[in-house]
């Protein structure tokens, strides 16, 4: 019998979350997020610890009620910086906060966060042990299987042993080394191979520590069977290229029984946020363009594609280009939106 039990007590959400990702994972992409899944747990682009202390702290940490359950994921590692950042998100009310332990770019290695740190666990832990003891919320990390040549087993399960005896509560792991010269940080989510055994080996041997995997993943089905060795998986770029595979999460994941949202109903429910953000002052595309996927591989899907990027784009582009786009795609295999979900510019 395998030892790992797909509903045991894991943070809310980690069973299926979406990876912190830059530029991306943006508040907007988290509430367009939010009109397809109600349970998946969703990260915030990395924030440093510096910028989250000496910036725009209220802009950083300003979360819409419907984001949870929503983590803040940190970039720093200096403990006693990160345990005060750590209170920072729970006085603001994020329901986890979790550390960079994979970033491979240049800029971050400057910033001694990130993948780096791998080569650190003791500091890794003393961050951890200093932020555990500064919130009640969960502090978690999300790191790689190795950076450069230092890629052992050994070496992976040797960081794992000090992060869990710091107190973390669930380890990420994106099953790709980092080489931290030589790769842009696109290679690197690319180039060095997948190595999803390595990740079910290291949860079989850290049975008491939560672990979710990540990396390459672009369906359900195939989250569907990590789960018979890991707690929780984690999709990355899919969730933001093909958005609509997040609709049947509460349901396949979560057991949720209400029916999944239409791509129709979703594009409905984010008309009053446009609105909003528009009377605002806002742009249409500051929203669309993390809509642009939605209908990803569907009859007209080129269409809502072409028309957000076009008339988007362009001054003064109001929810009437909402409305061409929609108007350009084959809904005929989707129910029409239900009435209660077009409340928006009144």
């Amino acid at each position: 019998m395998n030892q790992f039990d797909p509903q045991r007590d894991i943070p809310s959400g980690a069973r299926l979350s979406v990876a912190p990702m830059m530029a991306w994972t943006t508040p907007t992409q988290r509430y367009f997020m939010r009109r397809l899944t109600r349970r998946a747990l969703l990260y915030t682009e990395m924030v440093t610890s510096k910028a989250l202390i000496h910036g725009d702290t209220h802009r950083f940490l300003k979360i819409h009620p419907d984001e949870h359950p929503i983590a803040l994921q940190l970039g720093g590692s200096e403990p006693g910086e990160m345990a005060h950042c750590a209170r920072l998100a729970e006085d603001s009310g994020f329901d986890e906060v979790n550390i960079n332990v994979g970033c491979p770019s240049d800029r971050v290695q400057n910033g001694a966060f990130g993948a780096c740190l791998m080569a650190e666990p003791a500091l890794v832990a003393e961050c951890v042990s200093a932020m555990k003891a500064a919130v009640s919320i969960p502090v978690t990390v999300k790191t790689r299987i190795g950076i450069d040549h230092q890629d052992s087993y050994g070496f992976l399960a040797d960081f794992t042993r000090q992060i869990q005896a710091a107190g973390a509560a669930r380890l990420i792991v994106h099953a790709r080394k980092a080489w931290l010269s030589g790769l842009s940080p696109k290679e690197n989510r690319e180039v060095p191979p997948l190595d999803y055994a390595r990740v079910h080996g290291l949860a079989a041997d850290f049975p008491d520590l939560p672990m979710s995997i990540n990396g390459g993943f672009v369906d359900l089905a195939a989250c569907h069977d990590q789960l018979g060795h890991v707690d929780g998986v984690m999709i990355g770029r899919e969730a933001y290229k093909n958005p609509y595979i997040m609709a049947r999460v509460d349901t396949e994941f979560f057991g949720d029984a209400r029916p999944p949202v239409s791509r129709h109903e979703a594009v409905a429910a984010m008309r009053g946020y446009i609105a909003d953000h528009l009377r605002a002052g806002g742009a249409l595309r500051d929203i669309t363009h993390h809509m642009l996927g939605l209908f990803h591989g569907q009859p007209g899907g080129r269409n809502w594609r072409r028309v957000l990027s076009e008339r988007g784009n362009q001054a003064g582009a109001g929810l009437d280009v909402l409305d061409a786009a929609l108007g350009s795609v084959d809904v005929s295999y989707e129910s029409a939106p239900s009435a209660v979900l077009r409340q928006d510019e009144a």
